[in-house]
């Protein structure tokens, strides 16, 4: 709670101070300006430059220290970055980008056009160059292009007096966070083991590294996509993950930070993609208005014709709705149901998908799960839908003839068998497509219920026809 209440305090004094700054930019009254952003931690400062305008944040930027400059700029959204890349100067740019952390730097990279990131990888140092072109050497989604060089290495055979005066020469230029775990290489590099700092800052000073190490031999490959590392940062329950090539050989480090980026964009993607639409690559007011209709017509086409299948399917029916118009007044009703019954079953099994609670090899299971679920929660359904329609008969809101029993037994049954179909398919389609290397997340609930619309008023139609035949039909 004391978290929350800071954050909105923070942003509260933020609001007041915007006038305060933009007053102080047009006096260039430098001195109190960097006095006044001092008192602020970097992330706030960054929420409070990203409602400047790009030419007023690069100013502020300009005369913060660099180190706190690149701090800020870390923490500003990547449109927020691009956009200051235009208004700040060649020099200011190269100050910041050569002390951004690797990671970073290399997801604005990857987002920018080609001549562009050229132009910028000119302006880095040949060190940091180097580093950057190696990063965005891997493929695009891979866990190469999320890991650091920010860690610290040592060998076994070294002992805590000489890893703390190793500690002393190199970690002063090392992410806080990457400090907490000290990796264990042998003379070719390959990763060996890794030991807590807070171990080795206890240890007596002559104890070797060999016995510090935990014995784990966890680590992320470079060319692993992202999605992998998000799996074993949650499983393990860590903050940081050695990477390594094919030969073992310790390239980076992954960090928690840059992985929970991973997780929300994921979880963006598949929330938008379950809507019925292919995932924005931008935020939804920066990503240009002809490029957002362009990701929704496509599926919305898919749809509609989809769609034009129930109106086929209704007009293969017309003569029992002509004979017994009474049925139309519950297609709502079972097309709903087992529209919705399908959308619950994709989402769950979306879901778990993605968090890795099953595989495709479990489909067998969640079938039969499925199919037990199913035909309960369509009893539950057909028990409600018999008993409106005998309580309002019974209770004379409406006539609905000498056959209301059958009219009623119609409309249970085929509830159940919607609500069957709708569960079941809604749990299979995202395993078939995870089967044939599809993102599952596209068995979208829209998708789904469309299915399930034409399907229920097969299974509607046809228990109408077998119950009702010679009396109404």
């Amino acid at each position: 709670m004391a978290g929350h209440t800071g954050l909105a305090c923070a942003r509260m004094i933020g609001a007041l101070l915007l006038p305060e700054l933009k007053e102080l930019i047009l006096q260039r009254d430098f001195a109190q300006l960097r006095e006044i952003l001092s008192e602020f931690h970097p992330s706030d400062l960054a929420e409070l430059l990203a409602d400047l305008e790009p030419a007023d944040t690069a100013v502020l930027l300009r005369i913060l220290p660099k180190e706190l400059a690149a701090e800020v700029f870390e923490n500003l959204p990547l449109a927020s970055q691009e956009e200051l890349l235009h208004a700040l100067g060649d020099a200011d740019v190269a100050k910041i980008l050569n002390e951004l952390a690797a990671d970073d730097r290399t997801a604005l990279l990857e987002e920018l056009p080609a001549k562009a990131t050229q132009r910028l990888l000119g302006l880095l140092s040949p060190e940091e160059r180097k580093i950057a072109s190696e990063l965005l050497g891997y493929p695009k989604g891979s866990v190469g292009r999320l890991m650091t060089p920010d860690y610290v290495a040592i060998e076994d055979t070294w002992t805590v007096t000489e890893v703390l005066a190793h500690l002393r020469r190199v970690g002063r230029d090392r992410e806080r966070i990457t400090l907490n775990q000290l990796y264990v290489v042998d003379g070719a590099g390959r990763l060996l083991d890794w030991v807590r700092l807070q171990n080795v800052v206890t240890a007596d000073p002559s104890e070797p590294v060999a016995g510090l190490l935990e014995g784990s031999n966890l680590a992320l490959a470079a060319t692993d996509e992202q999605e992998a590392a998000v799996v074993a940062f949650r499983r393990h329950a860590v903050t940081i993950l050695p990477v390594t090539d094919t030969k073992g050989l310790l390239l980076g480090v992954v960090t928690v930070d840059d992985v929970l980026d991973v997780a929300e964009q994921e979880t963006t993607e598949d929330i938008q993609k379950l809507g019925g639409m292919e995932a924005l690559d931008a935020p939804y007011l920066s990503i240009g208005l002809l490029s957002m209709v362009k990701k929704r017509a496509g599926w919305l086409a898919v749809l509609f014709m989809g769609e034009l299948l129930t109106a086929t399917a209704m007009g293969h029916f017309e003569g029992e709705l002509e004979k017994a118009i009474v049925l139309s007044s519950f297609l709502p009703l079972i097309i709903s149901s087992g529209g919705n019954s399908g959308s619950q079953a994709t989402s769950l099994i979306i879901r778990s998908l993605a968090v890795g609670d099953v595989t495709v090899r479990d489909w067998w299971r969640v079938l039969r799960r499925e199919l037990v679920a199913g035909s309960m929660l369509g009893g539950v359904l057909a028990l409600l839908g018999f008993s409106r329609i005998w309580a309002w008969q019974l209770l004379g809101f409406r006539d609905y003839g000498q056959h209301h029993g059958l009219i009623a037994l119609t409309v249970a049954s085929s509830l159940v068998g919607v609500i069957l179909f709708g569960s079941l398919t809604g749990a299979m389609l995202p395993f078939l497509l995870r089967a044939a290397r599809f993102d599952p997340a596209v068995a979208s609930a829209p998708l789904v219920a469309t299915l399930v619309d034409v399907t229920g008023l097969v299974i509607y139609f046809t228990i109408a026809f077998q119950l009702l035949k010679g009396t109404l039909l």
